[in-house]
């Protein structure tokens, strides 16, 4: 199957986390922003042209390894984290994204362990917590998956919310079990006290053919605040009606 640069088996891949936008482009940017506002603009090509004028360091090298790796070009970008990592052992967006090629080999193994070093450098990442996360979830460890998204979601309510184009460190939404992963979502909102993003996430999970029954889903644990709200029961409702 072709990746995009969340695939869920319907692609929506890995996306650079925690980034700010891309600033507007000036006549006298550096070839390090040039590269920034290219790679915000999908140019990845061009991004590693102009980072490669840049003077050499673990970053420039590992802004490198993603653009090769937003083409699915893994070979290339990993020799430039590796590369990062032989001048910084401790970087962990290098660490990180070694761990996303991983995953996308489907190699989860290897990906949840670059993922636990990655957090002995950075134990503050909540990207890196929400790969993590779905690492075990791609393995169906579906509880270690919960215990890493709640970390994440901790650190960072917007975890899941990031979209930037730009950045160091690349943030795995990767998963084939789309409906599960989304009534998992469902449940870590309603715990964590989100309850829209709950009944978003919970909509979704059903439209995309959740294999749960009604009174399951009305009796998870994480939904008794969330139950008696007119939209959770018109959820239900719709999804008894469809069946």
């Amino acid at each position: 199957m072709v990746r995009s640069v969340f695939i869920f088996v319907a692609t929506i891949g890995p996306v650079l986390a925690q980034t700010p936008p891309a600033p507007a482009p000036t006549k006298d940017v550096g070839p390090e922003m040039r590269g920034d506002i290219q790679m915000a603009r999908k140019m990845y090509r061009e991004a590693i042209d102009s980072y490669k004028e840049s003077p050499e360091s673990p970053v420039i090298l590992n802004k490198i390894g993603i653009g090769y790796h937003q083409m699915l070009q893994f070979d290339a970008a990993k020799k430039y984290y590796d590369r990062a990592l032989k001048q910084n052992p401790q970087y962990s967006e290098a660490i990180n994204n070694i761990g996303t090629i991983a995953y996308a080999k489907k190699n989860y193994r290897k990906a949840i362990s670059q993922y636990k070093k990655a957090l002995k450098y950075n134990p503050d990442s909540a990207s890196i917590y929400s790969n993590l996360g779905t690492a075990y979830f791609a393995r169906k460890s579906y509880d270690d998956a919960m215990k890493a998204y709640e970390k994440a979601i901790s650190l960072d309510p917007e975890v899941f919310e990031h979209n930037s184009t730009s950045g160091v460190l690349l943030q795995e939404r990767t998963v084939e079990e789309r409906a599960k992963f989304h009534f998992y979502q469902a449940r870590l909102y309603a715990k964590n006290g989100m309850p829209d993003r709950a009944l978003l996430c919970l909509r979704k999970a059903l439209e995309e053919g959740l294999k749960e029954d009604h009174d399951k889903i009305r009796d998870t644990p994480e939904f008794v605040k969330i139950r008696e709200m007119d939209e959770f029961k018109e959820i239900l409702s719709a999804q008894q009606r469809a069946l």
